[in-house]
């Protein structure tokens, strides 16, 4: 580990006070966009509240597409040297069927993968500040972004900066600082923990995803991890509706759908009796379909979770968190100077993306209809071709909202 517990400076013990592009928020997106940036010669400052190596609550899959954007990044290889490589994705339905697709897939728990991605931005010449927390942005008399207020205990500084990229996640407080929340609460919620079982390496060997009756409108997950340990998750996208604005909380206790979880799905239940939690069962917020924030306004660029980079059908993020992050970076190269032309070819960017996501989110509707993961796992059984369209799911290559329409389903019982 090459970054210091406390903050990296510009020179000697002093706090810096300006850069070319202040990044806010350690994680993928973040730690990507910074990588990207100082590659070309960027002055790059990466500000994170918590020290290095801090968790995260996530599942910790990376998936096809996550695999993609670790390449063009150049840390893939030392991302997978650390990582538990897995060929498939369990689908296990609500009557006990399973179907394995397979994938390129792995696993990393979240404190090694972003702190890796952290080094990896240091190591391309971003400087890193930790634990120092966003405030406010700093504007100038036109209202364009020109920095951002920081806070470390009782002291704060402010930071001048050409540009300010907020990767902040999921929680709405700094986008709401910076006059970028339109939705409050989240899209999604999740619990996860860790198990250490020695006695279930080999036996759980795939992504298992599953549904069931008693976890609705949620499902569950193991995923294998490294040093003989397990992920195991409950997650329930839709948590939110989207009235008044704000969006309206429905009633929802998570801690119940995990005890059901284990209850219900017997290798969840064995897990946790013949393995050793290994610290707290954590929740977390989710932000879905790049929706619920302001992509951009002058100076300032949302991007990651923060701004909604996370599929609502698999949950997955950390491969789309990475790729906005790069989008964010390659505008800012290509239009340095001209605020106005590096936003709109950064919400292009996001436009592009934005009809796969929301792909994903009709396809969505299958999570909280568990008759339908039933008929897709009992006819993917007898289909090669099914399989194959799954397996495009995961891989980004097959349109998952086709699986479940008129024509889709139809298609079920012809292929």
């Amino acid at each position: 580990m090459t970054i210091p517990a406390a903050t990296v400076a510009a020179s000697g013990n002093s706090l810096p006070t300006h850069c070319e592009v202040l990044i806010i928020g350690a994680g993928p997106a973040g730690s990507a966009a910074a990588r990207r940036l100082a590659q070309q010669g960027l002055d790059v400052l990466l500000v994170d509240q918590h020290k290095p190596g801090r968790d995260k609550i996530c599942g910790d899959g990376l998936i096809p597409d996550a695999h993609a954007a670790l390449s063009r990044l150049g840390v893939l290889d030392a991302v997978m040297a650390k990582a538990q490589r897995i060929a498939h994705v369990g689908c296990i339905g609500p009557r006990g069927g399973r179907i394995d697709v397979p994938g390129n897939l792995a696993v990393l728990p979240r404190r090694e993968l972003d702190l890796l991605l952290l080094e990896a931005a240091q190591a391309a010449g971003a400087r890193v500040l930790t634990p120092w927390r966003f405030e406010a942005p700093l504007e100038d008399a036109q209202g364009r972004v020109v920095g951002a207020r920081l806070r470390q205990d009782e002291q704060v500084i402010e930071i001048r900066a050409r540009w300010l990229l907020l990767a902040t996640g999921a929680t709405p407080m700094a986008l709401s600082a910076a006059g970028m929340c339109e939705r409050h609460t989240p899209s999604g919620v999740a619990l996860r923990g860790y198990v250490r079982a020695p006695s279930m390496v080999g036996r759980i060997k795939a992504m298992d995803v599953v549904w069931s009756r008693a976890l609705r409108p949620g499902y569950g997950w193991i995923f294998p991890a490294p040093d003989d340990c397990f992920n195991i998750g409950v997650g329930v996208t839709g948590s939110h509706s989207s009235a008044a604005g704000k969006g309206a909380k429905k009633a929802l206790n998570l801690r119940a759908i995990f005890d059901a979880f284990t209850t219900h799905y017997e290798p969840a239940a064995q897990l946790m009796r013949e393995g050793e939690l290994v610290g707290e069962l954590k929740g977390a917020p989710l932000r879905f379909s790049l929706e619920g924030a302001r992509w951009s306004r002058p100076g300032l660029m949302v991007t990651g979770e923060a701004a909604g980079s996370t599929y609502s059908f698999t949950g997955e993020g950390i491969g789309k968190a990475l790729e906005t992050g790069m989008l964010a970076a390659e505008a800012v190269l290509a239009h340095r100077e001209d605020d106005a032309a590096a936003r709109a070819l950064y919400e292009q960017g996001l436009r592009g993306l934005k009809p796969k996501f929301d792909l994903y989110a009709r396809a969505d509707r299958i999570n909280g209809t568990p008759w339908l993961v039933d008929l897709l796992i009992w006819r993917a059984q007898k289909s090669p071709r099914i399989l194959r369209r799954m397996s495009g799911v995961l891989n980004e290559t097959s349109n998952p909202g086709s699986l479940i329409t008129v024509k889709g389903l139809t298609r079920l019982f012809l292929e």
